[in-house]
């Protein structure tokens, strides 16, 4: 006997639906179970077969859910809002209301053919008012909302408001936050809320008076109409999902998914791994117009342009071995300095050009140098007196002190120590110019960058670097 499905088929699928047999209650004793499946755009053409390929998955899970004993709650909507539905209103010259309603009764005509086990009575539509508002509500709450460091969590941004009226924030105090103008505010609020405008990349199609996703353009066009599509920076919205990348991670490890699904997880998070890395920069006088723009952007106050060289390999090596055989009075000396005991943090042996020098404190541009008993020729003292005036140039101050100074009196060569750096503080250590978060130091310029985890595509090991800061 022939199996007639669709008398058959239309007879139970009927059935089901007046007796309401997928419809899921709040109320009940059974464990819970949500199975969502992604929303299909409803468009003029129906559905695809890339459509009950996921969903013929996903109802067969329903159904073994609920045969388990377990109260499922398996919802369908509809993606009927937004671009997809402007253009093909404009196509058919026809109101996207009127379409995309006409378009969704096909689709859930199509659906019901199939058997799918779906709750109508929880059909979600975005085009629909009662819908959106619930979107333009949750992006007003992350607009209000910044993510807190401290407890690692959202918080309203009048509380951060409040904050920097009375306290300040980390580059501005509370005086200066009140005499911000509403501009300025609004600007320094806008580098923290969650939901966040600035500037990017995008995608944009002219044709389609629009911005597209990476996976929306093919070959250059759009993959809807196939209009040019070219790179422009615009402003635009954007949500501080980042801020979250330590908390996804950590919830990961608590949701019952394979571990495919959760590398696939973590890699979409992005969240890296890397290091910072300091690379020393060679810069020299030039000629001309090239010069005059390099003098602007390296010039010191004071000081006028200074030529830097990288310190050779052969000073770097002088340097390790020096640290190794310190003399009695450089020993003593790094015992008081290491560690920042004084409030300071010093190096000991570091190369600058063609000079080793004894300690040196780059915040401040400070250093001090103990002379050995060989510092009494004639010729010994004219090359130290060369070697301040030429560090003096560049912007360094140096202090020097006898190897008798700092072993009978090292209490006292300390307190000069500190006084002579906290004069510079505070008097012109804000003028001294950084270079990629580092002292332009002559012979030893660097510009500091962050690396992300080493990783493979088509067999080429790579590092992405990033500078820390703009040069």
């Amino acid at each position: 006997m022939d199996y007639n499905f669709r008398e058959i088929e239309n007879k139970w699928q009927e059935k089901w639906k007046a007796d309401k047999v997928y419809q899921v209650s709040n109320q009940s004793v059974k464990p819970k179970y949500y199975v969502l499946d992604m929303f299909p755009y409803p468009s003029g053409a129906g559905l695809h077969v890339g459509h009950p390929l996921g969903y013929i998955a996903s109802d067969i899970y329903s159904r073994y859910k609920r045969l388990k004993g377990f109260n499922v709650l398996h919802p369908m909507g509809f993606d009927s809002f937004g671009l997809p539905a402007e253009q093909y209103a404009i196509e058919t010259g026809q109101h996207p209301a009127e379409t995309t309603k006409k378009n969704i009764e096909t689709f859930k005509s199509q659906l019901d053919k199939i058997g799918f086990c779906y709750d109508w009575e929880r059909e979600v539509q975005t085009s629909n008012p009662n819908y959106y508002k619930w979107t333009q509500k949750i992006f007003l709450d992350l607009f209000n909302s910044y993510f807190c460091n401290s407890c690692k969590q959202a918080k309203p941004i009048k509380d951060l408001i409040e904050k920097y009226a009375t306290k300040g924030g980390s580059s501005f105090t509370a005086e200066q936050w009140n005499n911000f103008s509403a501009t300025e505010q609004s600007e320094i609020l806008m580098k923290r809320r969650l939901a966040f405008s600035s500037y990017g990349e995008v995608n944009w199609c002219e044709a389609l008076g629009t911005v597209l996703a990476n996976d929306e353009v093919t070959n250059g066009v759009s993959e809807r109409g196939g209009h040019p599509v070219v790179k422009k920076k615009m402003r635009q919205w954007y949500l501080r999902i980042t801020a979250y990348a330590d908390r996804l991670l950590q919830g990961l490890e608590t949701v019952d998914f394979s571990e495919s699904m959760k590398e696939m997880q973590r890699n979409w998070i992005g969240r890296s791994e890397g290091a910072e890395i300091e690379f020393s920069l060679s810069i020299s006088p030039r000629s001309g117009e090239e010069k005059e723009k390099m003098d602007e952007k390296i010039k010191m106050p004071g000081h006028g342009y200074a030529e830097y060289k990288v310190a050779s390999a052969m000073s770097f090596d002088n340097a390790k071995e020096n640290r190794k055989n310190p003399t009695e009075a450089e020993a003593k000396l790094w015992d008081a300095l290491r560690g920042s005991k004084i409030g300071y943090k010093f190096r000991r042996q570091h190369p600058i050009e063609n000079f080793i020098i004894d300690f040196i404190c780059l915040d401040v541009w400070l250093i001090i140098e103990v002379d050995g008993g060989y510092h009494t020729t004639k010729e010994q003292v004219d090359n130290d007196a060369y070697r301040d005036a030429d560090l003096e140039r560049i912007g360094f101050t140096t202090l020097r002190f006898t190897n008798e100074e700092v072993v009978n009196n090292l209490e006292h060569v300390t307190k000069l120590i500190k006084d002579k750096a906290d004069e510079i503080k505070n008097t012109t250590a804000e003028k001294l110019p950084k270079v990629g978060g580092s002292s332009p130091l002559k012979g030893e310029v660097r510009v500091r960058v962050y690396t992300t985890r080493p990783d493979t595509i088509f067999g080429v090991d790579f590092l992405v670097i990033a500078p820390e800061h703009d040069l």
